[in-house]
């Protein structure tokens, strides 16, 4: 006697119809009464050796198709707890070696240092020796980062690495280590030479402090070029950055004055068209894009403006022809209620969190607006992590 997986529930395990759940279980697989799991025809094997252990992964045993229904159903279910529905697009998955950033941990155990994801729901250190998402780039500065960070990193202590692949080289800042000395510096700039590194930063709890930058580190956004702060956000694939910046595009249309609300470095503000407001609160941020636009010559005004405490005006938003929101996992619940007042004849929603979206989505409908169609899009692949670009019409 066994029952079938039916459907992926948001943590990552199987569910059967009547509600049983399995981990690491697929849609299609069948599930024994003594809790067997019997992999079905959406059962792949876990391409990583490292999987299930490790936390940078959940969903590695289902296939394409299955993961796909996986991040829709998330969007489904998020929009039925407000009454919602509407065209959901096929999600747009990143493909495996993809991620251009991420955030690891380093600790020193029986002599080594070790380097990885935490396991899930624990915080027992995975020492990677293989990663299926992150860049080639990415991944090789790893091993050789173990025999640096041996000689900095106290027993008993992590660290945090937070790496991006920038235009110049890794962008690498680690937190957790206190390197003094002329020899620690030498070990410093010996590794970046050697291993492409365009930027070394410690953060010892103060904030920042460069350690190693021979030229100034820049990400291009649309092609052009802009200097980002350490440890700034950035869309994690390039693959997932090329199709929200297409979902937007295809939102907003021929819009020639346009609000990017929570703009960030500009990955939207530098793809648009016409006359272009970008506001953002971390100021490291806007002055990045402030800096690249006067450069690039382009007409952009750049503001740093708080939107959860100070968001655009009824009055503010009459002024553009589309908006663009891409607010953080909170969503932007403040905003969102001006703007269902508003004019603005359409609005591109960017969101990393379906719940807080869904919430948002509804103010903006009871305000007028139409919820044509979402564009899901998988960023984190094989991770729980949903992403979506969303049109809305008044």
């Amino acid at each position: 006697m066994t029952d079938t997986i039916v459907r992926v529930a948001a943590r990552g395990d199987g569910i059967t119809a009547d509600g049983r759940h399995a981990a690491l279980a697929a849609p299609g697989d069948q599930l024994t009464i003594s809790g067997d799991v019997i992999p079905g025809p959406h059962h792949q094997a876990p391409p990583c050796r490292h999987f299930p252990r490790c936390g940078g992964c959940q969903l590695q045993h289902l296939d394409d198709s299955s993961y796909s229904d996986f991040i829709t159903d998330r969007i489904v279910g998020a929009l039925a707890a407000h009454s919602l529905e509407t065209d959901i697009r096929t999600p747009l998955l990143s493909p495996p070696f993809s991620r251009r950033r991420a955030v690891l941990q380093a600790e020193m155990k029986g002599g080594r240092i070790q380097i990885g994801f935490s396991e899930n729901a624990s915080h027992v250190l995975v020492d990677i020796e293989e990663c299926h998402i992150l860049t080639p780039a990415l991944f090789a500065v790893i091993a050789p980062l173990r025999p640096l960070l041996a000689k900095f990193l106290r027993k008993n202590r992590r660290a945090r690495l937070h790496l991006t692949e920038a235009d110049q080289g890794i962008d690498l800042l680690i937190e957790g280590i206190e390197p003094e000395g002329l020899a620690a510096a030498e070990a410093i700039s010996d590794f970046c030479a050697r291993h492409n590194v365009a930027r070394f930063a410690i953060d010892s709890g103060l904030g920042p402090e460069v350690r190693w930058e021979p030229e100034p580190v820049t990400i291009s956004l649309s092609g052009v070029p802009v200097a980002l702060p350490t440890g700034a956000f950035l869309q994690a694939t390039r693959e997932g950055e090329a199709a929200l910046i297409a979902a937007v595009r295809e939102a907003i249309g021929e819009a020639t004055t346009t609000a990017d609300l929570f703009a960030g470095l500009g990955t939207f503000t530098f793809a648009l068209p016409g006359r272009v407001y970008a506001g953002e609160a971390a100021r490291d941020a806007i002055g990045s894009l402030k800096s690249a636009a006067a450069l690039a010559r382009r007409q952009i005004f750049a503001d740093h403006r708080d939107l959860f405490r100070r968001p655009l005006t009824v009055a503010e938003l009459d002024r553009f022809q589309a908006i663009i929101l891409d607010p953080p996992r909170a969503g932007a619940r403040e905003q969102a209620l001006l703007m269902a007042d508003s004019r603005p004849p359409v609005i591109a929603y960017v969101s990393c969190n379906p719940s807080s979206f869904a919430r948002d989505s509804e103010m903006l409908c009871k305000g007028g607006y139409t919820l044509d169609w979402i564009q899901p899009v998988g960023q984190f692949r094989w991770s729980t992590h949903v992403e979506l670009a969303a049109r809305f019409s008044r």
